[in-house]
């Protein structure tokens, strides 16, 4: 386990965004409708886009955001002050400090990435973010023109290329234009072994990530909303060994998925207090 921090193991803990850490769409809580769209028909017109054109539903959105963000004035500022407005689940404010915590008394650098399709202006204007809870924020995000209006995509965050990223963490390469990405590195020199890494969403769009993680050693937890009691996608998603476990999207203290995070975070102090045991015999 190379590159510990005070020599502790690092561990990443990556997260999916709408529907885990929030119970809606961020889109959907102030800025579509500054944009002057009712928010079922700003999908259905994004949506419309993406099948006439063959284009990345992603993409889609984000020219529909971006086309009227000029008109309406709407700037990164104006994306991140409704970020700020952002609802977010049971306990998830204190969660990542608190988490991170728990893991130093235990022997473990926890760190934690958002990995989302969302936009990362309106998570950079969130509590956590602004706090600097969050190592990485990966996400779509948009260039702007001279006056700070969103004029084009720069960064489009679909399911299936959410899996680079988590790369990226492991190998410690977290600039985007790295491409150092793609290169060999040897087990010893990975920065967050997958093993020592967990996902964590609500739906089939994380699974290429889940079943990456899970498959590699790693822990993929799918979590549902607490007020509906909704179990239904979770459920598919373990009967098709998707993902190892489930659990409400409740971040407080004592929940169960904070027990959750808290046995994976002994298991790793565990298994590499185990491994430098181990290594001493071998030197003796």
């Amino acid at each position: 386990m190379k590159d510990q921090m005070e020599n502790m193991p690092v561990m990443a803990i990556c997260y999916d965004f709408d529907r885990t850490l929030s119970p809606e769409n961020m889109q959907a809580q102030g800025y579509i409708q500054a944009l002057g769209y009712d928010v079922e028909d700003f999908w259905l017109e994004a949506d419309a886009l993406a099948h006439e054109n063959e284009m990345d539903g992603n993409l889609a959105y984000m020219y529909v955001m971006a086309k009227n963000a000029a008109e309406k004035h709407l700037s990164r500022e104006a994306l991140m002050e409704y970020g700020g407005k952002v609802k977010l689940y049971a306990g998830a404010d204190e969660w990542f400090g608190r988490i991170k915590s728990y893991g130093l008394t235990r022997g473990v650098a926890v760190e934690h990435y958002i990995v989302s399709s969302g936009l990362k202006e309106m998570i950079e204007g969130t509590l956590p973010a602004r706090r600097g809870d969050f190592k990485k924020i990966y996400a779509g995000s948009f260039c702007y023109d001279k006056s700070g209006v969103a004029v084009w995509p720069a960064q489009a965050v679909n399911y299936t290329n959410k899996t680079q990223f988590l790369f990226r963490i492991e190998k410690g390469v977290l600039d985007v234009n790295d491409g150092r990405v793609n290169d060999y590195f040897p087990p010893e020199k990975l920065r967050v072994p997958f093993e020592n890494m967990v996902y964590i969403g609500d739906s089939d769009t994380d699974v290429p990530c889940m079943k990456l993680v899970s498959s590699r050693g790693g822990h993929a937890i799918g979590v549902y909303d607490p007020h509906t009691g909704n179990r239904k996608k979770v459920d598919k998603l373990l009967e098709e060994n998707r993902i190892d476990c489930a659990a409400a999207a409740d971040y407080t203290e004592n929940s169960p998925l904070d027990g959750l995070v808290k046995r994976i975070i002994d298991g790793i102090a565990a298994r590499y207090a185990f491994e430098k045991q181990k290594s001493a015999c071998l030197k003796s």
